[in-house]
């Protein structure tokens, strides 16, 4: 057993590594699509199981609820018992669900299989991380991230295209048995070669995982709520509990012997908190760009869906291009740096679209998106780099579930302000939106540079003697 056990090692041989990153891709991918493909089905699946629109927006808020509750617990999870366990579980649970939801014939059965669903997709986000920093030897980190950045930005921007797709040619419970396939394929590999890590020795803290999910669900869900125009007596206390659970959140992990649920010990480096802040900005100005752009397309120019989907196409197959290559790139400059280049040319992109001209040929809203993907792909990846690369080794658990936390809350955010715009700037909702999206990319472009500061430096510095003493006494 001790031969398989490679904490200690420098990442996994070839082509053990190989093999671990396409079952890290494979599992990120369902995840991530599914976040989204519930969105273009669910009208669909509320006529079919005669449900109300009011009540089927459970089958999408359910799932995101589940992910939201659990994804930090679950990381802290995975620091005890093993990223590896936690992973495969999720993926397990993943695809189980999947195939409840396909055999649903209930809004009742659906809903809580999504919800069953979204705590394996949360077992998934929670650690994934985590294992690509135990995947990849630390001088290729950076491609490792980049390649996992790279599949997280793609499946996020292609998943109502795949819905579509899917759609167009089956039924909506599709949408969900075809994950069953790839989740065993996934669990095969990973069951052989995923990385073993060395269980940390405190104990799971219960407590802190009940404060975390009514801190990080209630919050968001007043967030969702604020954006879709509930009575503000009902946004006010939803962010009155969700403060409460979070003040009594922090006290906790502030009075704590062992490594705390809420990394507050890493939100203590520097160069780590700007990197959630700088993460939490920019997921924020891409939801606003996704959710707006559809309708931006169809509503002010008249394009169809088809050609939406064509014309939205070029944005993730930049990042694609972009993402691995500043995986390479962050090996030798610096983090803020890329990310400050890569989020001003977001903004420039998303400015760009925003100011389409009353007639626009492809070529015109081609580039536009090509150059809004290439500037994220450009920032995500030494971003997410730089937040795994900060944290000890040890506390890898909790680096990557502030990493999901951090897209999600970002994510949510955007989506809340989309829909808050669109409410009140009826014919010029989807604009706003876009130019909403430059100030957060401006904003996360200014929180990069300044990991450039020498306080950033030092802290950055700090970690990585730290995290190369404890190498060299392993």
């Amino acid at each position: 057993m001790s031969s398989t056990i490679v904490e200690h090692a420098d990442g996994l041989p070839l082509p053990q590594r190989y093999w671990a990153i396409l079952t890290i891709a494979l599992g990120i991918t369902m995840s991530v699509i599914d976040s989204a493909i519930a969105n273009v089905a669910l009208p669909t699946i509320a006529i079919d199981l005669k449900a109300s629109p009011s009540f089927s927006i459970w089958i999408v808020n359910g799932y995101q609820l589940a992910i939201t509750i659990s994804l930090l617990p679950l990381s802290s999870l995975g620091e005890i018992i093993g990223y590896r366990r936690v992973y495969l579980a999720g993926l397990l649970l993943f695809t189980l669900a999947s195939g409840l939801c396909a055999l649903s014939q209930t809004l009742l059965w659906l809903t809580m299989a999504r919800i069953i669903q979204g705590f394996g997709a949360a077992g998934i986000m929670s650690v994934n991380a985590a294992l690509v920093r135990f995947t990849y030897p630390s001088a290729q980190l950076g491609r490792g991230i980049g390649i996992n950045a790279m599949v997280v930005a793609v499946s996020a921007a292609v998943g109502p295209t795949v819905a579509a797709g899917i759609l167009s040619v089956a039924h909506w419970p599709s949408l969900f048995a075809v994950n069953v396939p790839i989740g065993i394929l996934a669990l095969a590999l990973g069951w052989h070669c995923l990385p073993h890590t060395r269980p940390a020795a405190h104990a799971f803290d219960w407590q802190s995982a009940g404060l975390s999910a009514a801190t990080f669900g209630v919050g968001i869900a007043a967030i969702d709520s604020l954006g879709h125009g509930e009575p503000l007596v009902i946004c006010f206390l939803q962010f009155a509990v969700a403060a409460l659970a979070g003040a009594a959140l922090m006290w906790r992990a502030t009075h704590m012997t062992g490594p705390p649920l809420l990394p507050i010990d890493l939100l203590r480096i520097p160069i780590f908190a700007l990197s959630i802040a700088t993460s939490i900005a920019s997921f924020c100005a891409q939801m606003l760009a996704f959710v707006a752009i559809p309708f931006y397309l169809q509503h002010r120019f008249g394009y169809s869906a088809v050609e939406m989907g064509l014309l939205i196409t070029p944005w993730p197959i930049a990042v694609a291009i972009a993402a691995p290559i500043a995986g390479r790139l962050v090996e030798n400059y610096p983090a803020g740096l890329l990310g400050g280049i890569g989020l001003l040319l977001f903004a420039l992109g998303l400015a760009s679209l925003a100011l389409l001209p009353a007639q626009p040929s492809i070529v015109d809203v081609i580039w536009r998106m090509a150059l809004s993907g290439l500037g994220f792909g450009l920032f995500q990846t030494p971003n997410n780099r730089t937040m795994i690369a900060a944290a000890p080794r040890e506390r890898s658990g909790g680096a990557s579930g502030m990493l999901g936390t951090a897209r999600l809350l970002g994510q949510t955010t955007g989506a809340a302000l989309v829909a808050l715009f669109l409410a009140r700037f009826p014919a010029e909702g989807t604009q706003v939106s876009l130019l909403a999206g430059v100030g957060f990319a401006v904003v996360g472009a200014a929180l990069s540079v300044l990991r450039l500061s020498e306080a950033g430096r030092r802290g950055a510095e700090r970690v990585r003697i730290q995290d190369n003493q404890r190498l060299k006494g392993d």
